[in-house]
């Protein structure tokens, strides 16, 4: 056992840190090695950036509250069962946070603020954020109703007796997802933001913002994405589902480019365009869009997206497609999703750079920065072809045979045989060599495919954007 395992005693309750066990190097490498077997077929794949000090890196925690027995409990919410951790201390979280919401917990008695317990009472958790340069720290209590009787007095305490506290708002969250923050927000104290600076930039962070977690390598995260999109004066940018805008402006500042974004939430909209001013990005234009249908009407140099863990929409990467920018840039949280959106990019794009960052130390999750170019348009010249005669028909050029059959044994332990997956493509319409669909035994019904090993194939094929 390590010495992290060791000095953490919620490593076996916990499940927020699954790698503690594993000396660091040996972390890194088991990173490298999912890296490479998942996005290894799309370019090399550059040695993980390291963290200096892998410990106590995270800027936010969130202490949940709730009855348990008639006792009000409280600590990490466990989201594989939704049970409660109850940590005094975490390894990877700054040690100013948790003694933030210990203070609260008291405050809420003090106020008569109760606990909710699924019918009555109110209090449901409380999230802190601290700034990576200022020392700034920001406290969202979050309730059912959202404002409560004496909300102004309880921040006002909490700043008094964590001076470095300088801005407090209530949230509601009268849902059952239990740490949901996109209900209405009254700031109590302070202007309702914090600033940091990061990669040469000013930040303003709201409440509700999403904010990386590991301020050292998002500096690090942020530094390779503006070296990889190689951003010149006169280009127009793009920044998809941008949040306050940080990715498109650490890239941008400094440069004359036409700087554009757009996000879902109108506060994250708000809070970009904020941001653009205090980096002196004179030309941004931040908007509030559902989704991204209108790229197919315009053109950009570069695209950054960054989405959340279950990867970027299809229907954005056809618009991508269509508004087809020289560079696209891709800032993905798992490595998963991503080789499966590479996949589906990949007769239009071609991934030229691909450098993984170690952002959360002392779990498997890793960031990954991505950067592909528009493969250039070739001469259409018509040709008739005996596609019998062919070595590979275009669809089989996607993934080769032994491709699908790795994939398949690694995500489901199950061995299917090539016969099996030119029954499926052909199924799924997609036009095989005809050796492939002849069963060596002169009885070819005993070799159908059973339905679970069809499925899946069929999970492959939509993996290698072959379906």
């Amino acid at each position: 056992m390590t010495d992290l395992a060791r000095n953490c005693p919620y490593f076996k309750k916990c499940g927020a840190c699954q790698t503690l066990n594993l000396t660091y190097e040996e972390e890194l490498s088991l990173k490298m090695k999912r890296e490479i077997a998942l996005l290894g077929r799309f370019a090399h794949v550059e040695e993980i950036l390291p963290m200096e000090e892998p410990t106590h890196y995270r800027n936010k925690t969130q202490m949940i509250f709730r009855y348990n027995g008639g006792r009000v409990e409280s600590g990490l919410y466990r989201s594989s069962d939704g049970g409660i951790v109850r940590a005094e201390r975490c390894l990877m979280e700054d040690p100013a946070l948790s003694s933030v919401c210990r203070t609260a917990k008291k405050l809420a008695e003090t106020y008569k603020l109760k606990v909710y317990d699924g019918r009555r009472g109110e209090l449901r958790h409380v999230m802190v954020r601290r700034a990576f340069a200022t020392g700034e720290m920001q406290a969202a209590i979050v309730t059912r109703s959202g404002m409560f009787g004496g909300a102004a007095e309880m921040a006002a305490e909490l700043a008094k007796r964590h001076p470095g506290l300088s801005s407090v708002s209530v949230i509601a969250n009268d849902t059952q997802i239990p740490l949901w923050m996109n209900g209405e927000e009254y700031v109590v104290l302070g202007p309702g933001y914090i600033e940091d600076a990061l990669a040469g930039c000013r930040f303003r962070i709201p409440a509700k913002a999403f904010y990386q977690i590991n301020p050292a390598m998002t500096e690090v995260l942020y530094k390779t994405a503006a070296e990889f999109a190689g951003l010149e004066d006169g280009m127009r940018i793009l920044d998809a589902y941008c949040g306050i805008g940080t990715v498109g402006i650490a890239a941008a500042k400094g440069k004359r480019v036409r700087l554009e974004g757009f996000d879902v939430n109108g506060d994250a909209v708000r809070a970009a365009e904020e941001n653009a001013r205090l980096n002196g990005i004179e030309d941004a234009v931040y908007t509030q869009k559902k989704d991204a249908s209108f790229l197919a009407k315009e053109r950009y140099d570069v695209i950054f997206a960054d989405p959340p863990r279950a990867g970027c929409d299809r229907k954005f990467l056809e618009a991508v497609v269509k508004a087809a920018p020289a560079r696209f840039e891709y800032v993905s949280c798992d490595p998963e999703t991503l080789a499966r959106d590479l996949g589906l990019l990949r007769g239009a794009y071609k991934v030229k750079k691909i450098q993984p960052v170690d952002m959360f130390p002392g779990t498997g999750h890793v960031e990954t920065v991505c950067l592909l170019s528009k493969l250039e348009d070739r001469p259409h010249i018509e040709v008739k072809l005996n596609m019998s005669e062919l070595d590979l028909t275009k669809a089989e050029k996607k993934a080769t045979y032994q491709e699908i059959k790795d994939y398949v044994m690694e995500h489901t332990g199950l061995k299917v045989s090539s016969l099996y997956i030119a029954q499926v493509k052909e199924k799924c319409g997609i036009i095989e060599r005809e050796n492939y669909n002849k069963a060596k035994s002169e009885n070819p019904k005993k070799l159908k495919c059973p339905p679970e090993k069809e499925k899946a194939i069929r999970d492959a094929l939509k993996h290698f954007g072959m379906i």
